[in-house]
């Protein structure tokens, strides 16, 4: 099929993009089949097959898996070319910590700079998950899941370390999505970020540290518990 026509045309300017829109969309195609483990685990990834599957250049099959080995969901290796990364507990569990240090250490700088609309700009990402819950779309509610966690973070201004959450996120969300239960329960997923704006909103530190800290402790809810202390 011709790149520009696959099913993931929908969510791809969701998705920031550092590459030419042609091998963003290759992309954002295969980052969703990896995330929702269509693509599982030590899959072999040919640069020819793909560009012949999108319909596209070797080129920008090549620049599309170069950003995904950025992101850590693809390993590019010397004379054994391009295998799915793992998805382990082990990385699981140390993307969660890291994650929650980083989110639940600056949250008095997110409060001091939250009232430049920050409360609206994660209400329209909450609304866009109960949206694509609703439409039974977990690719899209993970996008907008990442952008209401990278946007309530933004406000720290710690530019630099915005792209440790986003490696966090995603592999965070794929490890769930691919150790879940059958009919995960979307639309409760979405709910789950509503005391996190009920506390920002309010202006509470310690009821946002707590609230945040314990959304994702248990983000892994419906699979196997990866903190020692998901109920803090």
């Amino acid at each position: 099929m011709a790149v520009e026509s696959f099913s993931t045309a929908s969510v791809m300017d969701l998705v920031p993009r550092q590459s030419s829109r042609r091998s963003h969309a290759v992309f954002v195609a295969l980052q969703k089949e990896i995330v929702l483990g269509e693509l599982p685990p030590d899959s072999s990834l040919t640069e020819m097959e793909l560009a012949q599957r999108f319909q596209c250049s070797q080129s920008t099959v090549r620049e599309a898996l170069m950003q995904l080995s950025e992101e850590g969901l693809v390993k590019r290796l010397p004379h054994r070319g391009t295998l799915v990364a793992p998805c382990r507990a082990a990385d699981a569990r140390a993307l969660i910590n890291i994650r929650r240090e980083v989110e639940c250490t600056y949250l008095e700088e997110v409060l001091r700079n939250s009232g430049r609309g920050l409360v609206g700009q994660l209400r329209d990402e909450l609304n866009a998950m109960r949206n694509a819950a609703r439409d039974g779309d977990e690719y899209r509610l993970s996008v907008h899941d990442r952008a209401f966690h990278t946007t309530l973070f933004a406000a720290a201004d710690l530019p630099l370390v915005v792209p440790i959450l986003t490696r966090c996120l995603i592999h965070n969300h794929r490890y769930k999505i691919m150790n879940s239960q059958p009919n995960r329960a979307l639309e409760e997923t979405a709910e789950r970020h509503v005391p996190i704006i009920d506390a920002l909103k309010d202006g509470d530190l310690e009821r946002l540290r707590t609230v945040l800290g314990h959304h994702i402790s248990t983000i892994v809810d419906f699979g196997p518990d990866l903190t020692e202390d998901a109920g803090a």
